[in-house]
C-alpha cells in the first residue's frame, strides 16, 4: 500500500480562488460573477486585481446564471460563484434552459457542498447536486478532492468548451495531490491492489486512502481510484480495475441516489457484473454539527469504507 502524507490542510474553495486568480492573469476572456458570497468563494483576489471583469450580482442567483449565459455569446468565459445548494436547486431551470440546452460555455463554481458544510445545517447541505447536474445533457461534472486538484480543475474548466459544474467544499482538508495535474474525464490511480477496488470522489478520497492503509494492515490489498470527474466517467479505468479485483466500493459525500455510485453501477451493469458496496448518505437530509461529527454519524469515514470493502470482498464468487 502506497503511503500518502500531507504537510498542511487547506480548503478546496481556496483552490478555486487561486485557480480563478491565475486564470485572470492568463486569460482576458475569463470573467467572474458572484451572488454576494465573494469571501466565502475566495474570489477576492480576482475581484481586487481584475475589477472590470468581476460582477457582484447580489442575492439573485437566477439572474446571475442568465447573465453568465449571455456573456458567452460575446466570447467571454464566465465563472459563477455561490454555495452548491444555491448553484443548483435554486436555479435549475435557468441552468437547464439557458446553459445546458444551449451548450453555453459557463462554469458553475459550487462551494460548500455536502455534509461538511457543517453547522449551517440541512437547508444548506446539498447532497443531491451531482445527480441533478449529471442528468443534464452537455454538462460536465467535476468533484475535486483537495486544494491542488481544485486549483488545477478550475484552470482546466476554463479550457474546456462547454458547460461545467465544479463542486468543492468548505472545510480545510489534507493537501496530498500533485500540483497542476488535471485531465477532465481521466481517473487518477492512487494505489494498485488486487482484492477490492475503492472508487472515491471529493472529500471521500482522503478517507479512501486511510481505509486502504487500514486494510493493508489486515493483509487486504485495495486498489484506490480518484474519480474527480463524475461526467464523463472514466469507465475504462473502472472496468479495468474491477475486472482485476472482482468487487468495488464507491465512496462519496452525496446521496446514494444519483451520485458516483449509481454511475459506477450503470457502467458495471452494461459491461461487467460485480459486487458493489456504497459509502454515501442513505436517503436522508443532514443536520447541524461539525464536519467530523456528521461524517461519523452518516457513515462517511475511513472505517465505513473499510467495512464496505470487507463486505464487497465477502460477496465475491
Amino acid at each position: 500500500m502506497k503511503k500518502y502524507t500531507y504537510t498542511e490542510k487547506k480548503d478546496t474553495r481556496s483552490g478555486f480562488g487561486a485557480g480563478l486568480h491565475e486564470l485572470g492573469k492568463t486569460n482576458e476572456d475569463v470573467v467572474a460573477l458572484c451572488a454576494d458570497l465573494t469571501g466565502s468563494l475566495k474570489m477576492d483576489a480576482f475581484k481586487n486585481d481584475f475589477p472590470e471583469r468581476f460582477f457582484q450580482m447580489g442575492i439573485a442567483e437566477a439572474n446571475m446564471i442568465n447573465v453568465a449565459a449571455g456573456m458567452t455569446i460575446g466570447g467571454k468565459i464566465p465563472f459563477t460563484g455561490t454555495f452548491a445548494n444555491f448553484s443548483t436547486s435554486r436555479v435549475y431551470d435557468q441552468i437547464r434552459q439557458s446553459i445546458a440546452y444551449s451548450g453555453k460555455n459557463v462554469k458553475i463554481a459550487a462551494s460548500h457542498s455536502g455534509l461538511t458544510l457543517g453547522e449551517d445545517g440541512a437547508t444548506h447541505q446539498v447532497l443531491e447536486d451531482i445527480g441533478m447536474m449529471k442528468m443534464l445533457p452537455n454538462m460536465t461534472v467535476i468533484n475535486t478532492c483537495d486544494y491542488n486538484q481544485t486549483k488545477a480543475a478550475t484552470i482546466a474548466a476554463a479550457k474546456h468548451d462547454g458547460p461545467v459544474y465544479l463542486r468543492f467544499g468548505r472545510p480545510s482538508i489534507p493537501v496530498f495531490m500533485p500540483e497542476g495535474e488535471f485531465e477532465i474525464g481521466k481517473a487518477v490511480m492512487l494505489n494498485e491492489g488486487t482484492d477490492v477496488t475503492i472508487v472515491a470522489t471529493g472529500h471521500l478520497v482522503w478517507e479512501a486512502i486511510q481505509a486502504g492503509e487500514k486494510l493493508a494492515e489486515e493483509g487486504i490489498s485495495a486498489e484506490i481510484i480518484n474519480i474527480h470527474t463524475i461526467k464523463p466517467l472514466d469507465e475504462e479505468a473502472i472496468l479495468k480495475s474491477v475486472g482485476k479485483t472482482g468487487c468495488v466500493v464507491t465512496a462519496e459525500e452525496h446521496q446514494i441516489a444519483g451520485g458516483l455510485g449509481e454511475s459506477v453501477s450503470a457502467c458495471l451493469t452494461r459491461n461487467l457484473l460485480a459486487p458493489q458496496e456504497f459509502v454515501a448518505v442513505n436517503d436522508t437530509f443532514g443536520e447541524s454539527g461539525t464536519p467530523a461529527q456528521l461524517m461519523e454519524k452518516y457513515g462517511l469515514t475511513a472505517n465505513d469504507v473499510v467495512a464496505a470493502a470487507k463486505k464487497a470482498i465477502a460477496r465475491k464468487g
